[in-house]
């Protein structure tokens, strides 16, 4: 794959390596390196998850690192890991739905668009939205019951129903949930899940495949400007970026379009959580709407309560992005059938 930069002024063009697309994967080895990568990253990351899961559901705001060393200080390290084994149990299935989703799609609408005429660039954005919006609808036939599970234990000691809230792990959670809602009780807020993933997820990838571009044209004007002596009496030349600069690119673009997509999408993430963890005050133990919890936040913060967890959000979605795309694109290169497209 190559990237024209500024062709006027320079006439340089970036050439990066190949794009590893599905049928080039090595599907058996994807799914078994990705699931031990994969599991290592959620590991990394999730007590910023418990951070922003209890700020959302606290009835009061609580600045992170209070947050931090309160559950430090009452609950030792593992609360900060509170329902990471479910977590962990549902990674794996969740994972693989959404990578085979991701790139199938991309793959079928990239190539789609393209005989269409429409131009690259454009191409490349409506492939990622697409891919984003079908993994995470995918991903969240798997993640919303393991959602429920995992941040009813991440929130038990804070809970404002102690006597209900209380799991001795997660399988007692699934059990108890199971025996109390029945199986809906388990797919409580898919709908909102759905709403707010699959958006955020289209976002997330398109932002990304913009960002990355942006971020490729400045590297090439950078060089450009500063009189790379590959260039002489206006010829076009090459800039051949090495595995290190392309990772460093991908992790800011990541980061980036992570940023953008949890600032967007907070207020949904968390109504979403609230209604899968808090049960209803107002109606004994049915779940509460939508409309009470956007009511009950309001009341308790005002319409800023929407953004409450949104610094460990922030955080923790370009921290996750920087890490699985770097993560994903070293493993599909990895996962070649051909090595020769590492080149």
């Amino acid at each position: 794959m190559s990237l024209s930069v500024a062709e006027e002024e320079s006439a340089k063009e970036i050439q990066l390596p190949a794009d590893v697309d599905w049928q080039m994967l090595d599907k058996s080895k994807f799914f078994f390196l990705g699931a031990a990568l994969f599991s290592g990253v959620s590991a990394v990351l999730y007590p910023v998850v418990v951070l922003k899961t209890r700020q959302q559901v606290a009835q009061v705001h609580l600045s992170c690192f209070k947050t931090a060393f309160s559950v430090v200080r009452l609950e030792g390290i593992r609360g900060l890991y509170r329902g990471f084994g479910t977590s962990l149990m549902g990674t794996i299935p969740a994972r693989a739905l959404y990578m085979t989703a991701l790139e199938v799609t991309k793959s079928s609408v990239g190539t789609a668009t393209v005989r269409l005429g429409i131009p690259e660039p454009t191409a490349t954005a409506l492939a990622s939205a697409a891919a984003g919006l079908s993994a995470a609808v995918a991903a969240q036939l798997v993640w919303t019951p393991v959602d429920v599970v995992s941040q009813r234990l991440m929130v038990q000691r804070v809970c404002a129903a102690p006597a209900s809230c209380k799991y001795l792990n997660g399988i007692d959670a699934f059990r108890r949930i199971l025996k109390t809602d029945g199986p809906k009780g388990l797919y409580r807020g898919f709908g909102f899940s759905i709403l707010t993933y699959a958006p955020s997820n289209a976002l997330w990838w398109t932002s990304y495949a913009i960002t990355q571009r942006l971020v490729w044209s400045g590297y090439g004007c950078y060089f450009s400007k500063n009189g790379d002596d590959r260039i002489e009496d206006n010829i076009k030349s090459t800039l051949k970026p090495d595995s290190k600069t392309v990772m460093m690119v991908q992790g800011v673009s990541a980061a980036m379009a992570g940023g953008v997509s949890a600032l967007i999408t907070t207020p949904l993430d968390t109504i979403k959580t609230r209604l899968q963890v808090l049960d209803g005050d107002e109606n004994g133990r049915r779940a509460p709407t939508v409309a009470q919890t956007v009511r009950n936040l309001v009341r308790e913060g005002g319409w800023m309560a929407c953004y409450r967890g949104l610094g460990p959000r922030w955080a923790s979605m370009s921290m996750s992005a920087t890490t699985m795309i770097t993560t994903y694109e070293f493993l599909k290169r990895l996962s070649t059938k051909n090595q020769e497209n590492w080149a």
